[in-house]
């Protein structure tokens, strides 16, 4: 007994004594992040601060929380994995007076659980020192005898059916009603075995550059900040196609048992200053859920956000409920259908 309660004392000891583990999406976007928030609040915590990336699933941060004492502390989510692990109990609540308040925020950047960190989209991207009569839509992105050469798209039910009903002919507007019923979600499918020889999946934000920039594929779905940054950085022409695009807000959250929760909960209120999350669009074209930091955002930067007007025309956003409610049974389908 002695023993194995010494040994449990050192487990938590090392726990405690972990540094501070950030964790996010990877690629040229944790680049921009290091820069402005994860290095700046090193130096202001006078602590290391370390860095992970990872590639999402609901299924990773249960297992992490229930494990017991996590490895990560502040992690990037999506919108449904905010709103699955809030509902489950697995994030540590918010203290938005530490944050600087919920007004200051747009609606969608606010929950108990949450703290919106970026607006982003995903949508349709091609290179344009290669295709000049450039793409408009997802039924240009399914044309493969217009347009030849393999389509690269992200590894998952979610934006991968909404992509193939409107490639079907389905208005924007109308894809979650459709995506609703037993034969909207056939139709998805259907669509999807017509492109599935030309697909190149990808699951890690930086791939679709990989997979446009080595010419693997004629065109791919892409998250909108990725192809503003390697356009400024390694002066690419790569389009990215606004209208039928997704958008949607991620959200800082602190896992469940975090030995540094409180370390936690400073680093997100860092990140989520106006000052700070207002450099972040020089790097990478994501919109701000910070009301104030949006306003100091220049104008040749704005833009290219997927918040701005012009860009959100057409656009549709991400519908989180019926993904929470519908994630677990697409998601079995999907795997059983790409394993056909």
């Amino acid at each position: 007994m002695v023993v194995a309660a010494a040994a449990l004392l050192g487990v938590i000891t090392a726990a405690q004594a972990r540094d501070l583990t950030v964790v996010s999406w990877g690629g040229n976007y944790q680049d921009a992040q290091r820069k402005i928030y994860f290095q700046p609040f090193a130096a202001k915590l006078g602590a290391t601060v370390l860095d992970e990336s990872w590639d999402g699933g609901y299924g990773v941060l249960q297992a992490k929380v229930k494990a017991g004492v996590p490895n990560w502390d502040a992690v990037q989510v999506e919108a449904e994995e905010l709103e699955l692990g809030c509902s489950d109990g697995i994030y540590e609540k918010i203290d938005w007076q530490k944050i600087g308040g919920k007004d200051g925020f747009i609606p969608a950047g606010v929950s108990d659980c949450g703290v919106g960190a970026i607006v982003w989209s995903t949508g349709l991207a091609y290179d344009g020192d290669k295709i000049k009569d450039a793409p408009k839509s997802w039924a240009d992105f399914w044309d493969t005898a217009k347009y030849p050469g393999k389509r690269g798209l992200r590894k998952g039910a979610k934006y991968t059916l909404e992509f193939a009903l409107m490639a079907d002919g389905v208005p924007a507007t109308d894809v979650y009603k459709v995506l609703k019923t037993k034969e909207g979600v056939d139709r998805a499918f259907k669509k999807l075995d017509a492109l599935k020889a030309d697909i190149i999946w990808w699951e890690a934000g930086a791939q679709p550059l990989q997979l446009l920039s080595s010419g693997q594929v004629a065109m791919t779905s892409v998250y909108n900040g990725r192809i503003s940054n390697i356009n400024r950085t390694e002066g690419k022409h790569f389009g990215f196609v606004f209208p039928n695009s997704i958008y949607a807000v991620d959200s800082w959250v602190v896992l469940k048992g975090s030995p540094n929760k409180d370390a936690a909960m400073n680093f997100i209120a860092f990140a989520s200053q106006a000052e700070n999350q207002a450099k972040l669009p020089e790097y990478i074209a994501y919109g701000l859920p910070n009301i104030a930091a949006a306003r100091l955002v220049p104008e040749k930067f704005a833009a290219e956000l997927p918040t701005t007007p012009d860009n959100l025309k057409q656009a549709i956003a991400l519908d989180v409920g019926f993904w929470t409610d519908n994630s677990e049974e697409l998601s079995k389908r999907f795997n059983a259908w790409l394993a056909r």
